[in-house]
């Protein structure tokens, strides 16, 4: 499906959207079981599964945005520097928020701070991957069935039916475009409403 450099793929909006809509529902009850204490399992069973199944959907997602980014990229940027510059800058910045997210829940959760949580990972992997975006096939070894599955998805000759245009499909795609500020802002949002509704005790003062 040909698309030009400035057209987002709607198709990735919407599983991320899915992504976070997912993300937000596990840390709701997340927060009531740290905060409220209350009756429910998040850390084995099915709720782990489905935590797993979210992070594992995100990780993903940035690997096909890069790999879609870098093909469109290149053709914009000759200069070698100034494109691996950009992914540099790029991962820099979602690990920084990664960092900012490490000092905030150290403050306030203490030893159940985050170490090294997904923006960390997906900061440094989007660094770590320029390297490796342009060996294509040579990358790694255990990777070729993964890679020839790609490479075969990629010259699809079946055309996905566009459905973007979908009000409920828009939604989705609005969260997707705008994962990272949600992923930022949902966890302090849903603690406040929790913390005002009487329902999650801090335990701050």
């Amino acid at each position: 499906m040909d698309r030009n450099l400035q057209q987002r793929f709607w198709e990735i909006d919407f599983l991320r959207g899915i992504a976070i809509i997912m993300m937000v529902l596990y840390h709701l009850l997340y927060n009531l079981h740290y905060f409220a204490h209350y009756n429910v399992n998040v850390y084995s069973g099915f709720w782990m599964y489905f935590a797993r199944t979210t992070a594992t959907t995100f990780i993903f997602l940035v690997g096909v945005s890069l790999s879609v980014s870098f093909s469109r990229t290149k053709k914009i940027y000759k200069d070698r520097n100034k494109l691996f510059m950009k992914y540099f800058r790029r991962g820099l910045k979602v690990f920084s928020w990664g960092l900012i997210i490490t000092l905030v829940t150290r403050i306030f959760l203490g030893k159940a701070f985050v170490i090294f949580g997904i923006l960390h990972l997906i900061g440094i992997s989007i660094i770590l991957a320029y390297p490796f975006l342009k060996l294509r096939y040579w990358n790694l070894l255990i990777g070729v069935l993964c890679i020839f599955l790609g490479a075969y998805l990629k010259s699809r000759r079946f055309q996905l039916v566009d459905l973007s245009f979908f009000s409920g499909i828009k939604v989705f795609c609005f969260l997707g475009k705008h994962s990272l500020l949600i992923y930022l802002l949902h966890q302090p949002v849903i603690i406040a409403v929790l913390f005002l509704l009487g329902i999650a005790n801090m335990n701050l003062f």
